[in-house]
C-alpha cells in the first residue's frame, strides 16, 4: 500500500501493492499552501511514512488534543460553541518525513510539526485548502483509510 496526496487537486489516493488506485478521497490541505518550515502552517511536500496510528476504535467524531481523546464528540452545536478550535477528529495518522533537510530533522521536521492525516468537522469543505498544515478528511473517510493502512505506509505529498 502507498498513499499519494495531491495539493493541487486536493485529493488523497490509496494504491494497492500492485499499483492499482483502490480509493480516492477529497481532502483539505493547508490554507497557506505547501511548505516545510516549522511554524509556517503549510503542508509539507515529499516522501513521508505513517509513523503512528492513533484512535483505533474511537467513536466517529471523537475529538483529540495532543493525540489523546478528550472525551468530546463533535456535533454542529458543540462546534458552534467553540468556533476557533482546529478539530482533530476520529483518527490520526501521524506522518514522519523521510528526506533529511526537506521534511525531516531541523526546522523542517514533519513529525515535530505534528503533521497528521485526520478527520475534521462535517461543516468543513473538502477540495478546498483550509487546514493549518495537516491533511483533513471526512470522518468516515479517515476511518476507512485508517483501517486499510498499517504504520510504515509510504505517503508521497506533491504540489
Amino acid at each position: 500500500m502507498r498513499i499519494h496526496v495531491s495539493i493541487a487537486r486536493q485529493t488523497l489516493d490509496l494504491y494497492a501493492p500492485d499499483g492499482a488506485c483502490i480509493r480516492r478521497y477529497r481532502i483539505s490541505t493547508a490554507a497557506n499552501g505547501p511548505g516545510e518550515e516549522q511554524g509556517s502552517h503549510r503542508t509539507p511536500r515529499g516522501r513521508h511514512r505513517i509513523r503512528a496510528r492513533i484512535g483505533a476504535g474511537a467513536t466517529p467524531g471523537a475529538a483529540f488534543r495532543g493525540r489523546r481523546p478528550t472525551g468530546e464528540v463533535w456535533t454542529p452545536e458543540f462546534a458552534a460553541a467553540h468556533p476557533d478550535r482546529d478539530w482533530i477528529l476520529s483518527r490520526i495518522l501521524w506522518l514522519c518525513g523521510c528526506e533529511p533537510g526537506r521534511n525531516r530533522l531541523g526546522n523542517v521536521d514533519s513529525m515535530r510539526r505534528y503533521i497528521y492525516i485526520h478527520g475534521t468537522g462535517d461543516d468543513q469543505p473538502m477540495g478546498v485548502a483550509r487546514s493549518h498544515g495537516c491533511i483533513r478528511m471526512r470522518n468516515s473517510d479517515v476511518i476507512e483509510l485508517f483501517d486499510l493502512v498499517p504504520a510504515g505506509t509510504v505517503v508521497d505529498i506533491e504540489e
